[in-house]
């Protein structure tokens, strides 16, 4: 009798253990079951605001539940940044950010490791950078443009999204390369920045494409080169920057990622989602309209892409003496 009774302990406590591991899957396999936050460091209407938004509306279908877009500006991004990195690693706080990200290492000292601190989900999309102008500047080429800022130095004042952020860097290494100078106006975003530009108050701005194809279509901006090595699919008869200055490439990339330490699990289904929300024919011809090109990939790629443009942007900072912000 009395081994009949352990017996049945044993077994009660098996299924118990069984009971408890089903659950537990269960919840796994059910996740989400509340809204998921997805931040983006910077204000509305920038590139990356409008990646997150285009992404939050497919994988809201795809998950049955609301992803919503959370603009926490500020600090050229740090401060969503670490919002998302400080977030418990449950997958319903996650962040859509830009090349930006790979910058600000080398401007900011950071309270956390872009590389390490992260759990990578994966590339969205990549793309170039417009140089465009307000159409009061006398220029319709890049040869154009550098022969105006050697006349007159100092005097073309061109827009970023904030200093140390990928616009400004871009457009630094730009000056570099052509042996330009030209003044610095930093904004918070490329809303701020789109605002002054069209009214004026800046010539330039190396702008996402996303932002910047409406309005060179609508001729309220001059758009006379793309960043990129290669031309840019959205913009074929605009030449890149390489023509003029050989050599010259800034590109701008947008990923998702979520807090280190992550489960597999939720990794796999975002980056499975998103690889879904990618290929989806109408997400194809919104991204080409706005010179996106698709990236996606697998998590670990979208670590090498951090691991090669960290160092690529701190050199930059430290050859064309940008000061860094504590």
């Amino acid at each position: 009798m009395h081994r009949i009774t352990c017996f049945a302990a044993v077994g009660a406590a098996l299924l118990a253990a069984g009971l408890a591991a089903g659950n537990a899957l269960a919840q796994k396999s059910s996740y989400p079951t509340k809204p998921i936050r997805l931040i983006v460091p910077f204000v509305p209407g920038g590139g990356t605001d409008i990646v997150a938004r285009a992404m939050a509306q497919k994988l809201t279908e795809a998950f049955g539940q609301s992803v919503i877009v959370d603009n926490r500006a500020g600090g050229g991004g740090t401060i969503g940044v670490e919002t998302a990195v400080r977030a418990a690693p449950d997958g319903y706080t996650l962040i859509m950010v830009s090349a930006s990200y790979s910058t600000n290492a080398a401007i900011f000292k950071l309270p956390y490791d872009p590389i390490n601190d992260i759990t990578p989900i994966s590339l969205i999309g990549e793309s170039a950078f417009m140089v465009a102008l307000h159409p009061s500047v006398p220029a319709k080429s890049i040869k154009e443009l550098i022969a105006l800022a050697k006349a007159k130095p100092g005097a073309l004042n061109y827009a970023s999204t904030g200093t140390g952020g990928i616009t400004h860097l871009a457009t630094e290494l730009f000056d570099m390369m052509a042996d330009i100078k030209m003044t610095h106006v930093p904004y918070k975003g490329t809303g701020a920045a789109l605002t002054d530009l069209l009214g004026g108050h800046v010539q330039l701005i190396f702008g996402s494409m996303p932002s910047m194809v409406p309005q060179n279509k609508m001729g309220k901006l001059r758009g006379i080169a793309v960043s990129t090595a290669k031309r840019n699919s959205a913009v074929p008869d605009m030449p890149t920057i390489a023509e003029t200055v050989p050599g010259y490439e800034a590109v701008l990339w947008y990923a998702c990622w979520g807090p280190k330490n992550l489960p597999q699990e939720i990794v796999t289904r975002w980056n499975t989602e998103i690889a879904k929300a990618i290929k989806a024919p109408d997400t194809q011809e919104r991204m080409a309209g706005e010179g996106l090109d698709p990236a996606g990939g697998p998590p670990e790629q979208l670590r090498a892409v951090l691991k090669r443009d960290v160092p690529k942007w701190a050199k930059v900072v430290k050859e064309a003496h940008v000061k860094a912000i504590q």
